[in-house]
């Protein structure tokens, strides 16, 4: 139990300095093959209306297992993600709550032990399990069943911090883009004596015309005070055409 404890503990500290949420996830993918012996393969299935995905693999085994599971639309992870219910099999081949996906997991994978928990996240359309794989029949307990909850909490916990840091950063960022580009057109209405709006057309002209990003084009500008337009055609040209 006091290894236990220590290898939470210290689950924790390194939940606390992975800041990416893919991070996050195979650091608890990891992490679950070590707290719990009997598991040798760990993922989690994500999935959003009806169509799931298998992401932070401890092995290329786990995606080919799930989606036979994503293929039938039930299984151990899929039916923990939709119904919030931990699912611990035995013999997963003789297992009549998914007799097709059992068989198959077995026949063409040699797995025959699945424990999968829900992870609860901050997303109301996402859906999340953990998931342990073993070979061997019956091979997870209820107290295997305990440590996997508690693990599938400290995920959830995890995935939601690291999702908020995520969502802190790209706010950051788009905050110094609107500023560059609110910079820019300040330096074009003083240049080109026009209106605010005006400053915005013809930043997005220029990026429309050059193929590139607005912040990109209000940094040229503000660092060296120059608009690159594109050509306007000649008068001479216009009333020829005409």
């Amino acid at each position: 139990m006091a290894e236990l404890a220590q290898l939470f503990s210290d689950l924790g500290r390194e939940l606390l300095s992975e800041r990416g949420l893919d991070g996050t996830l195979g650091l608890i993918t990891a992490r679950s093959v070590k707290l719990l012996p009997a598991a040798q393969h760990a993922a989690v299935s994500r999935g959003r209306r009806g169509r799931f995905e298998t992401v932070a693999s401890t092995s290329e085994l786990p995606p080919r297992v799930d989606q036979i599971q994503y293929d039938l639309g039930s299984g151990p992870c899929v039916d923990a993600a939709l119904q919030k219910c931990v699912y611990r099999t035995g013999e997963l081949a003789g297992d009549q709550r998914w007799p097709e996906f059992g068989r198959r997991a077995a026949a063409e994978h040699g797995i025959h032990s699945m424990l999968s928990v829900r992870l609860f996240l901050e997303d109301d359309d996402l859906v999340a399990a953990l998931n342990l794989y073993s070979a061997l029949p019956d091979a997870f307990d209820p107290s295997d069943e305990s440590v996997a909850v508690l693990l599938a909490t400290h995920a959830s916990s995890a995935t939601a911090s690291a999702r908020l840091h995520e969502q802190v950063f790209h706010l950051e960022r788009a905050l110094q883009s609107n500023r560059g580009i609110g910079v820019a057109m300040g330096v074009l209405m003083n240049q080109y004596k026009v209106t605010q709006s005006q400053a915005f057309d013809l930043l997005r002209m220029a990026s429309q015309h050059g193929h590139r990003k607005l912040a990109d084009v209000a940094l040229d500008v503000t660092e060296t005070g120059v608009l690159e337009l594109p050509p306007l055609p000649s008068r001479a040209g216009a009333r020829s055409q005409g």
